[in-house]
């Protein structure tokens, strides 16, 4: 039985609480049994915004992983990193295209 989850998140912030965070490893743990002990088959949807925890967990442990055409999918937003690292995200390193270019994920396709 395969399993399809379409991921849109703007990620989990601590502020709201670690619970929301906590289901994320749950989620990633179960995906784990489902696909290792149980041999079964998950495909990811990232549409957009896939960001934060979700795309360091679940988001990208598919079998495959599709996104949408020009979906933004990043763990940390633009200004987040520019603020943090005092560096300048290049202008759409963070959409689908490019990201599909480095090998992140398998087709592009549209809704």
């Amino acid at each position: 039985l395969p399993l399809i989850i379409v991921c849109a998140s703007g990620g989990a912030r601590m502020q709201e609480g670690s619970l929301s965070l906590m289901q994320m490893a749950k989620i990633s743990s179960v995906l784990f049994d489902y696909q290792s002990n149980k041999r079964l088959f998950y495909v990811s949807i990232l549409t957009s915004p896939t960001t934060g925890g979700v795309t360091a967990s679940f988001g990208m442990l598919g079998d495959i992983i599709i996104s949408e055409p020009n979906a933004y999918i990043a763990f940390a937003g633009k200004r987040v990193i520019e603020e943090t690292l005092n560096t300048t995200v290049p202008e759409g390193s963070q959409e689908a295209e490019y990201l599909f270019d480095k090998g992140l994920f398998d087709p592009i396709v549209p809704r």
